[in-house]
């Protein structure tokens, strides 16, 4: 069942993202020759007007071809006005930018239902679920080991940590054992040993357990979420717009820290967390299903609009250069390019998957 979640989820989220390629190609006067749902081996279609429309074996992806896509395509002259390369760069900036955009409506059309059956939607405040130190108890093991309030913790015993909840869990688990932080003040990296008090607590099931305590707060407000409610109907496609922007701002965010080495790159995950991820949201009913449905689709979005050279953003960056110098890049170039995104994505499945495979030794 788990696995059969994670295909539906990402059926939704390609079947969307194509669509919009789909549907503005059309809109715009362009042959769109196939539309696939998934790559590889054809396993059933049809084909009505000049489309062809196809369930591909594999479910992980899919693809809209259009008339003239292809570098060095030959084409008849009464073909040209249908083919994608000879659009307007509008047209085909457009059509390109539709697929990440239908992914941002689809998060929004789900926040407009959640929202009009009166649930609440939390999205995540960026500074506050980062391990950022905003206090430091005196006479406390972080006191006395020199860690001052704007830290950032950025690994312990030299495994990264990303959020304020894995620096807690850590810490809890190490009571009585000395650990080694590394934190980032400013513009430098510095390490402290110490070791966390052990503290007794009361668990929700009323409980006494034994933790570990360094003594610090969290940086940021008492409540690390943007709870967005919609008092009446007619507040609900505002309420989810608000959504929709909040969370587009948290994972672009969340993006630019990877990027700048703010959050290790052990943190991204790949296929496997999509999948686990995606059998634990659907086991805790539709709402999380739904949920989680958004915020992936808002994550490819963003994703796909990097400047990359085969993604959307790639695409999209090509043309803003033809419109800028009034022709386009030559052949060799765009295809020397594309080479060299499609290497910078292999590398970051690689590193995704490899994640995933040590999540799943090691249970997490």
């Amino acid at each position: 069942m788990i696995l059969l979640w994670a295909v539906v989820l990402l059926g939704i989220l390609v079947f969307v993202h194509e669509f919009g390629h789909f549907l503005f190609a059309k809109l715009l006067g362009v042959k769109v020759l196939k539309f696939s749902l998934g790559f590889g081996p054809r396993v059933a279609g049809f084909k009505k007007g000049d489309t062809e429309y196809l369930l591909s074996a594999l479910p992980l992806g899919g693809y809209v071809k259009m008339l003239g896509e292809e570098q060095g395509e030959e084409l008849d002259p009464a073909q040209k006005r249908f083919a994608f390369n000879f659009q307007p760069v509008w047209k085909r900036i457009t059509i390109v930018f539709a697929g990440p955009f239908f992914n941002v409506l689809l998060a929004f059309l789900i926040f407009c239902v959640l929202l009009a059956v009166k649930l609440p939607i939390n999205i995540p405040k960026f500074s506050d679920i980062t391990p950022n130190v905003g206090a430091v108890m005196k006479g406390s093991p972080a006191e006395k080991a020199g860690i001052m309030p704007g830290d950032l913790i950025t690994a312990i015993n030299g495994k990264p940590v990303s959020t304020w909840m894995e620096l807690v869990a850590v810490v809890s688990s190490q009571a009585g054992h000395e650990i080694s932080l590394t934190v980032r003040r400013g513009r430098g990296t510095l390490n402290f040993k110490l070791v966390p008090e052990a503290v007794k607590e009361k668990t929700m099931e009323g409980q006494m357990v034994t933790v570990g305590r360094i003594g610090i707060q969290r940086a940021g407000d008492a409540i690390p979420f943007y709870i967005i409610t919609a008092k009446s109907v007619l507040a609900v496609p505002y309420k989810a717009s608000v959504a929709t922007y909040r969370l587009t701002v948290f994972i672009c965010q969340s993006v630019k820290s990877l990027i700048t080495g703010v959050f290790s790159l052990s943190s991204i995950g790949g296929p496997i967390t999509i999948v686990q991820e995606s059998g634990k949201a659907a086991s805790l009913g539709l709402f999380a299903y739904l949920m989680f449905m958004a915020f992936i689709s808002i994550n490819l979005a963003v994703l796909n609009l990097l400047p990359v050279p085969i993604l959307d953003g790639g695409h999209i960056f090509f043309f803003a250069v033809e419109a800028a110098r009034g022709k386009p890049l030559s052949e060799t170039t765009q295809t020397n390019l594309q080479r060299f995104g499609l290497f910078l994505l292999v590398i970051l499945m690689a590193f995704a998957v490899r994640n995933d495979i040590v999540r799943l030794i090691g249970g997490g």
